[in-house]
């Protein structure tokens, strides 16, 4: 299997991934029994996970168990701080690490978040896949998914789905 770099990820209808003090409980709006809006097939491809280091904080602050745990998973940070069982902080060349890793055999590369990581690889144009979920919500104001970048990214519309809870699913691929 060729390795991808995959963002995947939830946003309101106009473009927030989070309020603007970092909120995302309102992604529970579409929170059905049963529904998991394909995630865990998608996460079962994956082995490596890339996430910014104020999403990271974020996902330790559900006080549950790391989900990436056996995963090797990097988070982004300009912060120097030591690697722990869970994740290897990091702050270097990033297009040379993905490189690195897309030449080695193994599962595919997600971009967990959060908006600052996703303009990272943007702007470095290391994104093979988009899967967005469109979230029937206007906020209003918050953390843009993209932020600017000086980088264009011609995709593809590969599918689409919408479910019945109002949530539509794009899938982008280069």
């Amino acid at each position: 299997m060729m390795r991808k770099v995959i963002v995947y990820i939830a946003q309101s209808l106009d473009g927030f991934i989070a309020k603007p003090d970092g909120d995302i409980l309102w992604l529970s709006i579409v929170e059905k029994e049963g529904e998991d809006y394909g995630y865990n097939a998608f996460i079962e491809s994956v082995d490596t996970v890339f996430m910014g280091r104020k999403t990271y904080e974020k996902v330790l602050s559900f006080g549950i168990e790391f989900p990436h745990k056996g995963r090797k998973c990097y988070v982004l940070t300009s912060q120097q701080r030591d690697s722990d069982e869970n994740v290897t902080f990091f702050n270097g060349d990033l297009k040379g690490l993905v490189d690195e890793l897309k030449k080695q055999e193994g599962g595919h590369i997600f971009i967990d978040g959060g908006a600052e990581t996703v303009r990272a690889f943007r702007a470095l144009d290391l994104v093979d896949e988009y899967v967005i979920s469109i979230i029937p919500v206007l906020l209003g104001s918050g953390i843009r998914l993209f932020k600017e970048v000086e980088t264009e990214n011609l995709l593809k519309l590969t599918n689409s789905r919408v479910y019945d809870s109002g949530l539509v699913q794009l899938k982008y691929t280069r």
